[in-house]
């Protein structure tokens, strides 16, 4: 099953902490056009709410039924059914069967449904070279976009300071060595505060693996002097042209930290889906010649 939510490795570590009953709402069919995809998940709870299935009246139904269920002391589940049409004050014209599911706590609910494992399954793996301030700026943005992060610098001072419960923080006293360990198909981005270690990871990165996305710091005569410098060093243009430098969307201007992490994450994203998108176009064919 392909989790689709909006909840975050961090929601999910606070919703493991609730105390109070919880309910589980799941779309378990979807036909037509719809706000979210089927196996979409969110949790109401007395005082809050994670994820979302759409918004609009759909959700907001749903909601006022989740929390009609937490008043009641049975521990009877439900099931909805809704048209999104006029009658909903909605126009995607699609229909939506939604799972109500009630929990005594938080604990309980991640126990039974394994939601964050299955994220974590679904999620490409993001390792970052380099955990200065682009890093961090980026780093923060990073929960609920679909990847599993991982940053590794060889400071110890400042891979300390990356604090957040959906990064894995790996202090290297020589970077390239982590690459060995790195699955294939993984996004990696190289922005280190040097670069020669950049160049090196570079090198071993090519080398090593093929990795689905190489993303490296810096400006169009960076990428022509680690051409030169990466070709003197055994490799051909073909493979070195998968570096993709500068890094970001063309279109988003600017040298502030924030903006260039904005930039970096929307093409992360427009990379992945357009590499989702292939994979989906892939199978369609194949599925057509076998029948």
């Amino acid at each position: 099953m392909k989790l689709r939510n909006l909840m975050k490795i961090q929601d999910f570590n606070l919703i493991e902490k609730i105390s109070s009953k919880i309910i589980l709402i799941k779309l378990i069919d979807v036909k037509g056009s719809s706000p979210r995809e089927k196996d979409t998940n969110m949790c109401i709870y007395k005082n809050g709410q994670f994820g979302t299935i759409g918004g609009g009246e759909l959700e907001y139904r749903t909601i006022k039924e989740a929390k009609k269920m937490l008043s009641e002391k049975n521990e009877i589940n439900k099931i909805l059914e809704f048209p999104l049409g006029p009658s909903l004050g909605q126009c995607c014209g699609g229909y939506v069967k939604v799972k109500l599911i009630k929990f005594s706590n938080g604990k309980q609910l991640m126990n039974k449904n394994k939601l964050k494992e299955e994220l974590i399954e679904n999620n490409k793996n993001l390792y970052i070279f380099g955990a200065g301030h682009i890093s961090k700026a980026i780093i923060e943005k990073l929960d609920g976009t679909g990847f599993n992060v991982f940053v590794i610098d060889s400071r110890q001072k400042i891979i300390s300071e990356i604090n957040y419960n959906f990064v894995t923080s790996i202090l290297a006293k020589e970077p390239k060595l982590i690459i060995k360990n790195i699955p294939s198909e993984s996004y990696c981005l190289i922005m280190t505060h040097s670069h020669k270690i950049d160049l090196s990871i570079c090198y071993s990165l090519l080398k090593m693996k093929d990795f689905s996305y190489i993303g490296l710091i810096g400006s169009k005569t960076k990428k022509i002097r680690f051409t030169k410098k990466l070709q003197e060093m055994g490799l051909n243009k073909n493979l070195i042209n998968k570096i993709e430098c500068p890094i970001g969307i063309t279109g988003i201007k600017g040298k502030e930290p924030d903006i260039i992490a904005i930039s970096i994450i929307a093409r992360l994203l427009e990379f992945k889906s357009s590499l989702e998108n292939k994979y989906k176009h892939l199978r369609l064919i194949k599925g057509s010649k076998n029948g």
